[in-house]
């Protein structure tokens, strides 16, 4: 049996799921979920709104899986442990976009969802960070710190920052690991 040059139709079907998606992911992180239309992703992704719809069913199933990163690794172990695995995965993030991440960022103040989504990995974030910290502020040391975080991405991303945007990633933990460390080792 003979496949199109494009492969097979579930092939097809895949890669024209996972452009949609692509474009998808950069819309919602470039105007956010309020501004974002299907239209607009249809057009970006050269298909047929039609299309989205039949493949994600409706704007907010689509902002779901555009969102979806997947099982990020936790942080765990001692507080120079935990402060090190922060510092590089701020690192990873400042050095490639984390588009899933900035679409979350950009509409958790303007869409419930968002939100929700963006305070139950944060929770799960400073739940397990708060746990290798040994002191009574643990929990409350873990949110500074991810607080800290959160505004660098922001900062850099979707704010484009002054000195943060063009920033060497490699100067900026080197600067912040001195103040992690001071967080999250009592």
């Amino acid at each position: 049996m003979n496949t199109p040059a494009g492969g097979s139709r579930a092939e097809q079907k895949r890669a024209t799921q996972a452009r949609i998606l692509e474009h998808a992911r950069r819309i919602f992180a470039d105007v956010g979920y309020d501004r974002t239309t299907i239209r607009a992703v249809a057009a970006a992704a050269g298909v047929d709104p039609g299309l989205v719809m039949h493949y994600y069913g409706s704007k907010a199933n689509l902002f779901a899986q555009a969102i979806d990163a997947g099982s990020a690794s936790l942080p765990g172990g001692t507080p120079d442990e935990v402060a090190e695995q922060l510092l590089d995965r701020l690192h990873g993030s400042l050095v490639e976009e984390p588009v899933q991440s900035l679409a979350l960022l950009r509409s958790m103040l303007t869409h419930p969802e968002a939100a929700r989504a963006f305070r139950s990995t944060a929770r799960l974030d400073k739940d397990r960070i708060g746990r290798s910290i040994p002191d009574e502020d643990a929990e409350l040391r873990a949110a500074l710190v991810n607080a800290m975080l959160i505004g660098i991405a922001l900062g850099r991303h979707l704010l484009a920052l002054d000195h943060l945007a063009d920033a060497d990633p490699d100067r900026i933990v080197e600067i912040l690991r001195p103040a992690v460390r001071a967080v999250v080792e009592p």
